[in-house]
């Protein structure tokens, strides 16, 4: 095969949304990682057409999402929110393969939801679509899923300390904005999150079920760990909470298990999973922390201790850090991504 050949075999990779704050770390996720491709194309809001974004020592011009751009490209990224897939997913061409990091399709039984260490093999049962799981989920299932394959997990109690970057680069603005403001004395009106954001904790910024008391991102990481790990039954109460922190997500999780499960064995286990880094130093009080988490691929584990409340031995307490614009968002969708090909050939049909 010519190098002519090999060039033009490579998909047309597209990504929407390119420049939010989860589309910038796709593009960077891509070029990092040497990903193979014939052709990149930059797709955004009108507002953002014209501008350029730099790819590979060049520039590469945004253009404006149309009803013709996703049949234009093989692999679409897409990380413009839900209604902007909805409304252009039926758009795509036969050959296009979308990996969607909103919420649309993440549910729907007919498209694969995707943690790479976790379930690719569901990749190939995709029918155009493959869902990018909640950032939430996907951190946490890096450390549960390896652990659940030597002990089953009968329940999980978490609280979650989330970072503005899952708000996208808005919310870090203004968290940048509220700190200085703060620090100067001076007042800051809060604009993109319900609450002042600078030295402040707050119940995430999702609307709440007045029935259950849940908000959507609880009821949303709660169904999704349950279909990722394919655990229909799993019980899991969690609290997510908006954290005055600029990205990286924290977790806390109590763990229980079908039979006593010790530390050291979590530790083991944790230090061989794939995508995971265990930092569990007692001595030195030093365990997973988002400003250590930040521009990591892998997810951090650690804290690592029998929960005392549990007499029976069977539950473990641990924290897990992990970079919500990278592995909870465009490290996976691109890990996803790479996992596609097969002969060159990058259709809407299954491709294991």
């Amino acid at each position: 095969m010519t190098s002519h050949e090999q060039q033009t075999s490579l998909p047309r990779v597209g990504v929407v949304g390119a420049t939010g704050a989860v589309g910038r770390e796709i593009i960077d996720c891509l070029e990092r990682r040497n990903f193979p491709l014939s052709g990149l194309r930059l797709f955004a809001s009108g507002r953002s057409a014209g501008q350029h974004l730099p790819w590979r020592g060049g520039m590469i011009a945004i253009e404006a999402l149309d009803d013709r751009s996703l049949a234009q490209v093989d692999i679409a990224l897409c990380s413009a929110g839900s209604g902007v897939t909805k409304q252009y997913a039926p758009t795509a061409g036969a050959q296009t393969v979308i990996i969607d990091n909103s919420s649309a399709f993440r549910m729907d039984p007919d498209v694969p939801l995707v943690v790479t260490e976790v379930n690719a093999a569901r990749i190939g049962a995709h029918k155009g679509i493959i869902a990018n799981p909640n950032c939430v989920a996907i951190i946490a299932s890096l450390a549960l899923w390896p652990l659940n394959r030597e002990n089953p997990i009968r329940r999980i109690t978490a609280a979650t300390y989330q970072s503005a970057s899952g708000a996208g680069a808005a919310a870090m603005e203004e968290l940048r904005a509220s700190t200085a403001a703060h620090l100067a004395g001076q007042t800051h009106v809060p604009k993109v999150l319900p609450h002042p954001y600078a030295f402040n904790v707050f119940s995430h910024n999702t609307a709440v079920d007045p029935a259950t008391g849940d908000n959507d991102e609880e009821a949303k990481v709660a169904r999704e760990l349950r279909r990722i790990m394919d655990l229909p039954s799993l019980a899991i109460g969690i609290t997510c909470l908006r954290v005055p922190v600029l990205r990286a997500h924290t977790i806390v999780m109590s763990v229980g298990f079908e039979m006593p499960m010790r530390p050291e064995a979590v530790r083991e286990i944790l230090s061989g999973a794939p995508g995971v880094v265990v930092i569990d130093d007692r001595g030195r009080n030093h365990f997973p922390m988002p400003v250590e988490a930040t521009g990591r691929d892998e997810v951090l584990a650690g804290r690592i201790r029998i929960d005392r409340s549990d007499p029976e031995g069977r539950t473990v307490s641990m924290i897990v850090a992990g970079d919500q614009l990278l592995k909870g968002a465009a490290l996976n969708a691109v890990q996803i991504a790479e996992l596609l090909p097969k002969a060159g050939v990058y259709p809407n049909r299954p491709v294991g």
